[in-house]
């Protein structure tokens, strides 16, 4: 029992014990400000409720009716001036959206002043109406408006069938009155029977013919252009007098010399307008049947159906006017309404608002005030001094000063805390001994590390030179070969010039001897002739090829040489055309698109061609080497692992780009290719020495480094665009000339004087 009232006695002295009785008063204090405030809430909210459930649901259904009655009323011009059935769609969606808000309104005020109530349903109801009375309207004047077009079409077209029918008639008529000419190259009639009194007159009704019809059209196309619908009926009139006028020099004899094929086009005239006219009993079969199965198409009662529409959209868009200023006079009432008893309900709560301020404002106060004595007694004068001198040891520890001990005095949680720190240091001298030894044995693994790249890196050197000495062997037995193909090839074109000129002698023994034999004999000797002639020229042509080949292959194993004037577009075919050969020769199996787009105007520039030749040779051999990398890993199933592209088909061909182009300065030569490419990581290294991402029996990392010297000697640019698994493309620029220099520092590392 004592033990136990003496622990109880020591806790007094903890800081938790402190802490816990200081925030048991803020607890006290804070349930205390609780209630005060729950009790004033309480109060605000019942006045809330009373807003909420009364006031405030009518003020913002009437504030809604009010913006949608609006939203109705504005949206029915919009309706009525749609130009397209489109537009029209889009205004009837936003119409139906708003009517919809509104109905939802009004029903939140269904439960307020019923006679209110009643009259704003009665005019939303007339609102609504008229709106589909305009939509209705709107939809029929699309339909008229695609039925004017088809008439306005109609009516050119009737235009230009009787201009190209009573023109030549008139002319016709005309030039015979005068004339006595009916048909060219004829004799004359006598002057009694061409200008006769019967004559002209049928000049002229065929002239008034033609007036009344241009009227008629005329009439037509005025009536669809009318604004007013009062103007319809007179130029209706207008219309059937001059159907009338048609009617009569139709039935006239001046009709007679008129074509079949224009009666018809008078009917359709006449129908256009709503009229009937009676064609002479002798054209009637002409125009039977014609309007049978055609739509009835009267301009004129289309063009007023069209303006009475328009007039009846105007008159209810000024109802819907009126009925807006009606909704939004009873609206205001309501929202009056709304807002007395909302304002009843707000000042009950800011009285109740107010007083539970004061009695937060005194409670916090209290709190204020014992929360101050605790900070300044319990935590500035107890806690953050003694747990300041804990730090400081911390601090000096971290810093590495571990020989302090950790004294600080007491029986509350910060002595337990420097009693542990104490503990920690003496364990951290321990662990500090123990570290260094593992430093030590780390330091000499990782020289074990660097030792074994330094290896790696000497084995692969080695591997390389090993390569480059293959390649020189290489070399010298190719240029071996090169001298005794090059005899070979010198008595092939030799031979074949004789031998084209020993055609030549037979083919004039055969002119000499044409007396004995046939001509189908003289013909196939010719043709036997002519054939070998053409053999032997390609033989010739491909032996100079294969000339060209062997002289560039010693060329390029004596040395670059010197600058020379050069057809770029022929060094770049022969050397792609050499690596493409040479990758066959390595892989029976791969196969190539060689697709060239050379630009003819290109000429030929200053270059050293063996080094140039090179580079090509180089550039397209890596090309070679992509593709067909990417066609054995599609083959094998890997290339969608890679990310690989292939046509849609899931099929790859190795295809290759060469293109050439003159520019004002330079010369553009792009070699692309579409096999798999290279990430960034990789473009950022090709063109070092020694770097290679092929086996060290296939490359030696020297070629593209060679490459960019070269193209730099020309005072040109090597660069690189690619994309992993797609392309890549090698651009070189060489200049038009050769730099300053360049010829002489050439000529003198080749051993030639430079001219020579």
């Amino acid at each position: 029992m004592k033990e136990r009232l003496i622990r109880l006695l020591e806790i007094r002295y903890r800081i938790s014990t402190q802490l816990y009785f200081g925030i048991g008063v803020a607890v006290a204090l804070t349930i205390s400000a609780s209630l005060v405030g729950w009790f004033s809430f309480n109060q605000v909210g019942d006045a809330q409720n009373r807003v909420n459930e009364g006031s405030v649901p009518e003020l913002a259904a009437a504030f809604g009716v009010a913006q949608f009655s609006g939203e109705l009323v504005n949206a029915a011009p919009r309706l009525s001036a749609a130009e397209t059935r489109e537009s029209f769609s889009v205004v009837v969606s936003s119409i139906d959206e708003s009517r919809d808000a509104f109905e939802q309104e009004v029903a939140v005020l269904e439960g307020s002043e019923a006679e209110r109530f009643g009259r704003i349903g009665a005019d939303a109801e007339t609102l609504f109406s008229n709106i589909e009375a305009i939509k209705e309207d709107r939809l029929a004047l699309f339909d008229l408006a695609e039925r004017k077009e088809v008439l306005r079409s109609e009516i050119e077209r009737v235009t230009l069938q009787l201009n190209s029918y009573l023109g030549p008639a008139i002319d016709d008529q005309l030039f015979y009155t005068v004339t006595g000419y009916r048909v060219l190259g004829e004799p004359p009639a006598p002057r009694s029977e061409h200008f006769s009194q019967e004559q002209v007159e049928r000049y002229r009704q065929l002239a008034e013919l033609q007036v009344d019809a241009n009227i008629a059209t005329q009439l037509l196309a005025d009536a669809l252009n009318l604004s007013d619908v009062s103007l319809v009926e007179a130029l209706r009139e207008r219309f059937e007098s001059a159907a009338g006028r048609i009617e009569r020099n139709l039935a006239t004899q001046s009709a007679v010399s008129l074509p079949n094929e224009i009666f018809p086009v008078f009917v359709n005239l006449s129908n256009l307008g709503g009229q009937e006219i009676r064609i002479p009993e002798r054209r009637l079969n002409i125009v039977a049947g014609l309007n049978e199965g055609q739509e009835q198409r009267n301009g004129f009662d289309l063009v007023a159906q069209e303006l009475r529409l328009r007039d009846r959209q105007q008159d209810l868009l000024e109802n819907n006017r009126g009925l807006a200023v009606t909704l939004l006079s009873e609206i205001n009432a309501l929202v009056g309404a709304a807002q007395g008893s909302a304002q009843e309900a707000t000042d009950a709560s800011t009285q109740a608002i107010s007083t539970g301020r004061t009695l937060l404002l005194v409670i916090s106060g209290i709190s204020i005030a014992g929360a101050v004595l605790i900070v300044w007694v319990l935590v500035g004068r107890v806690l953050l001094r003694r747990l300041e001198m804990l730090s400081d040891w911390m601090r000096r520890m971290a810093g590495g000063d571990l020989e302090a001990r950790v004294e600080i005095g007491g029986r509350d949680e910060v002595a337990d805390m420097a009693a542990a720190l104490e503990v920690f240091r003496r364990h951290a001298l321990e662990v500090q001994r123990l570290n260094l030894v593992e430093k030590l044995a780390e330091d000499l693994q990782s020289k074990n590390d660097e030792l074994e790249v330094v290896l790696a890196d000497l084995e692969r050197a080695q591997d390389q030179i090993v390569v480059r000495e293959k390649l020189a062997a290489l070399g010298q037995l190719t240029a071996g070969v090169a001298h005794e193909i090059k005899n070979p090839l010198n008595f092939v074109k030799n031979f074949s010039e004789v031998s084209e000129e020993l055609i030549k002698e037979l083919i004039e023994l055969v002119d000499d001897l044409a007396d004995s034999l046939t001509e189908d004999q003289q013909s196939y000797l010719k043709e036997i002739a002519q054939d070998l002639t053409g053999n032997l020229e390609r033989i010739r042509n491909h032996g100079d090829r294969a000339n060209r080949i062997v002289q560039d292959m010693l060329m390029m194993g004596r040395g670059s040489g010197g600058f020379q004037a050069t057809d770029i577009n022929r060094l770049l075919d022969e050397h792609a055309r050499l690596a493409y050969h040479s990758a066959r020769a390595t892989d029976p199996d791969f196969n190539l698109d060689l697709k060239q787009e050379l630009d003819e105007e290109l000429g030929e520039i200053e270059v050293i061609p063996q080094d140039l030749g090179r580079v090509f040779l180089n550039l397209v051999g890596n090309a070679c080497d992509a593709t067909d990398e990417k066609r054995r890993a599609i083959e094998s199933g890997a290339g969608a692992e890679d990310g690989y592209e292939t046509d849609d088909g899931g099929r790859y061909f190795p295809t290759v780009w060469l293109t050439t182009k003159r520019g004002e300065e330079n010369v553009e030569i792009r070699i692309r290719d579409n096999g798999k490419g290279m990430p960034p990581e990789v473009m950022d290294k090709i063109f070092n020495p020694f770097f290679t991402t092929k086996p060290t029996d296939r490359g030696t990392g020297l070629g593209l480094a060679i490459s960019s010297d070269i193209v730099r000697k020309h005072g040109g640019e090597i660069r690189v665009e690619s994309e992993a698994g797609r392309y890549t493309e090698m651009l070189v620029e060489i200049p038009l000339t050769p730099p300053p220099g360049a010829a002489e520092a050439a000529a003198g590392a080749a051993g030639v004087p430079q001219g020579a």
